[in-house]
């Protein structure tokens, strides 16, 4: 099974749950953008996986593997996602980058992407050399140095 339609229909269950206490083939499916009997597939296969407990009409809710997955996933999203709004991608760009490679970065680089965002969001202050990097992108210069 593919890792990255694995993540993205935990991830998807896991946030319809959390919308509306349920998820349904056919949430599943508008949310997804896929045929409802694809959705039956990947939700039985998900069940041999010990990732969902899906029976036919009914609500499809995730295993205590699944929902750490989710969580997994949408931690990973949102920590690639702010990395590239720290470099000052637009959001709605950062959006759509993350969910392209959330799915495909190795797990070394994940842990230091996510140290690097969490040193980033809590320095005391805004660090220079981040200063430096936006007008470097802006400028195609490199500031002006100051001497102390």
């Amino acid at each position: 099974m593919r890792k990255k339609q694995t993540e993205d229909y935990v991830e998807a269950i896991y946030q319809l749950i959390r919308k509306s206490g349920y998820a349904r083939v056919s949430d599943i499916s508008s949310m997804l953008r896929v045929q409802p009997p694809s959705v039956t597939e990947m939700l039985q296969k998900l069940a041999k996986e010990n990732l969902v407990i899906y029976e036919r009409y009914k609500k499809v809710k995730l295993t205590p593997k699944g929902e750490k997955l989710a969580k997994e996933v949408i931690k990973k999203h949102e920590t690639l996602k702010e990395f590239l709004r720290i470099l000052g991608v637009d959001e709605k760009i950062a959006e759509k980058d993350a969910c392209k490679i959330e799915h495909h970065v190795h797990p070394e680089t994940m842990r230091r992407l996510t140290k690097f965002v969490e040193f980033v969001k809590n320095a005391p202050k805004s660090p220079k050399w981040l200063e430096h990097f936006r007008y470097f992108y802006e400028t195609g210069k490199y500031p002006p140095c100051k001497e102390e």
